[in-house]
C-alpha cells in the first residue's frame, strides 16, 4: 500500500447525495463500505467531514445571525454528521471513535492527539467533530490541521468531480484535468481547491493533497494502493 495512514475531507453536502437537505442514507452506506474496504487493507482512517448539508455558518450571517454564533452552529452540524457516518460504519461491523473539539462527553471523546493516535493503531477509524473548535475556521482546515497533527501520509478530498481542472468542468468544456499539480501552480493559476488556510498548512508542512471524485466505487482504495486517482497536489 502506498499510503499507510489517510486523512479523508468529506464535505456535508456530499451526504445530501439526491436530496436537498439533510442526510441520503443510500449515499451514507455507500461512504461507509469504501472506507471499511480501506480499513480492511491495513489502512489507517480519519475523517474529518462538514455540517453544509445541514447548516452553514456564513449563510446565517446573510440571516442577521452573528458569524461566531453562525460557526459553532455549523461546528454541531457536523457532529450530527460524524455521529451519522459513526453509527454506519459501526453498522457494518467497522470500530470507530468520534472526538470533537467541543466536548460532549455524553456522545463523543474530546480531541486528544496521542489517543487518536493510539485509536489508529488499533485499527480504528477515527472522525473528527466540530471543526478546529473555533470559529472563522472551515471543515478543510481543520482536516489539514488533524491531518498534520496525526501525521497522516495524505490528505485525500473527496468530492463530485473526479479532479483538478483548468476551469470549473461544469461551466466550462474546454477545461484540462490536472494528473499533478504543484503548490505552486495553484497558488498562481488561484485553483480553488480549498480554503486558503488550509491549502497553505499543508504546502507549509510538505503534506500532499489527493482531490478526487468519491463517488465513484472503488476510488478510495485504488488510491491508497497506489493508482493514480484524481489529482496529486504536490511539491
Amino acid at each position: 500500500m502506498k499510503y499507510k495512514r489517510i486523512l479523508l475531507k468529506l464535505s456535508g453536502e456530499s451526504l445530501m447525495g439526491s436530496k436537498q437537505f439533510g442526510i441520503d442514507h443510500d449515499m451514507l452506506n455507500q461512504y461507509s463500505n469504501e472506507i471499511k474496504n480501506a480499513v480492511d487493507q491495513g489502512i489507517q482512517v480519519a475523517i474529518v467531514i462538514g455540517g453544509g448539508n445541514i447548516f452553514r455558518g456564513i449563510q446565517a450571517e446573510e440571516g442577521g445571525i452573528d458569524r461566531v454564533q453562525g460557526d459553532y452552529m455549523g461546528m454541531l452540524a457536523t457532529v450530527i454528521n460524524s455521529m451519522a457516518l459513526q453509527s454506519a460504519l459501526e453498522r457494518i461491523d467497522v470500530s470507530t471513535r468520534l472526538q470533537s473539539a467541543i466536548k460532549m462527553e455524553q456522545i463523543c471523546e474530546p480531541y486528544i492527539k496521542r489517543r487518536a493516535i493510539r485509536h489508529l493503531e488499533k485499527g480504528r477509524v477515527v472522525i473528527f467533530g466540530a471543526g478546529t473548535g473555533n470559529p472563522y475556521f472551515t471543515t478543510d482546515t481543520a482536516a489539514c490541521l488533524r491531518a498534520i497533527e496525526i501525521e497522516a501520509d495524505v490528505v485525500l478530498k473527496g468530492t463530485r468531480v473526479d479532479g483538478i481542472y483548468s476551469a470549473d468542468p461544469e461551466k466550462d468544456k474546454t477545461a484540462t484535468k490536472y494528473q499533478t499539480i504543484s503548490f505552486d501552480e495553484v497558488y498562481k493559476q488561484g485553483l480553488n481547491i480549498m480554503d486558503l488556510t488550509a491549502f497553505t498548512l499543508c504546502n507549509e508542512n510538505k503534506l500532499p493533497i489527493i482531490v478526487f471524485d468519491m463517488n465513484q466505487k472503488g476510488n478510495l482504495l485504488r488510491i491508497v494502493e497506489g493508482e493514480a486517482v484524481g489529482t496529486l497536489v504536490q511539491f
